[in-house]
């Protein structure tokens, strides 16, 4: 039977059926990738690992990678792949990782994909990393980023095409005209797109060559996006 973010199996560890071991989620940029990892952590208990967030910690804690880091980013400079590589591995060890967890932003490149896989390989038990892929078609995701607002006062969220408010414009809860992100234009999009196109296919084909690949239909409820990325996970580690 399929398992779904509402089975008690999955919310609880004594009964579940599955280390979903490491899971890569991709997909253009606003898919909904938060989201979901949000559902996946609920639903598994495992972490979600984003890179900036181990980044960041790293630099505010003062650790030995976080002080090369910030003297890096101080001079406006990119932070390595062997540094995130290194961040990543040490995070790797802390024990909510053991049935697995979903990385975020990582691997970004076949450079780190190649390096995780061989990192995980090296550790004993470790599962392979599996990638599934979020599928939303280009305009809708244009009307997902471009009809963005949200109200300064009370930080409703509206889409104007998607959900709109009930007046033009104007947030239902108290009539404050609606703000719009300066980066929420059809030009920043496409050039996101292409940036995330150029960086991203080769780490898709990196791991469909290895049979470690799958795609979901995104253009669903939350619910239903979760409960088809959940089967291609069983699908995937079976």
């Amino acid at each position: 039977m399929a398992l779904t973010a509402t089975d008690p199996q999955i919310h609880d560890p004594a009964q579940r059926k599955l280390a979903p071991g490491p899971i890569l989620l991709l997909g253009a940029p606003g898919v909904g990738k938060g989201t979901q990892a949000k559902e996946l952590v609920a639903a598994w208990g495992i972490p979600q690992i984003s890179t900036g967030d181990i980044l960041r910690a790293n630099v505010s804690q003062g650790t030995a990678l976080g002080i090369i880091a910030k003297s890096v980013l101080d001079r406006g400079e990119l932070v390595s792949d062997d540094l995130v590589n290194e961040m990543v591995a040490d995070r790797l060890k802390s024990p909510d990782t053991t049935a697995g967890y979903i990385l975020d932003g990582f691997p970004r490149t076949l450079g780190q994909a190649d390096w995780l896989d061989l990192h995980l390989a090296g550790s004993k038990d470790a599962l392979p990393v599996i990638a599934v892929s979020i599928q939303v078609s280009y305009n809708q995701l244009l009307r997902r980023i471009t009809g963005r607002r949200s109200c300064p006062v009370c930080k409703s969220i509206y889409n104007i095409y998607l959900q709109p408010p009930r007046v033009d414009e104007l947030c239902d809860l108290d009539g404050t005209p609606l703000a719009r992100r300066s980066d929420d234009t059809e030009e920043v999009f496409e050039e996101r797109m292409r940036a995330y196109n150029a960086l991203t296919a080769p780490v898709v084909e990196h791991y469909r060559a290895l049979g470690r690949f799958e795609e979901v239909n995104g253009e669903q409820s939350v619910s239903a996006v979760t409960a088809e990325v959940m089967k291609a996970v069983v699908r995937l580690r079976s």
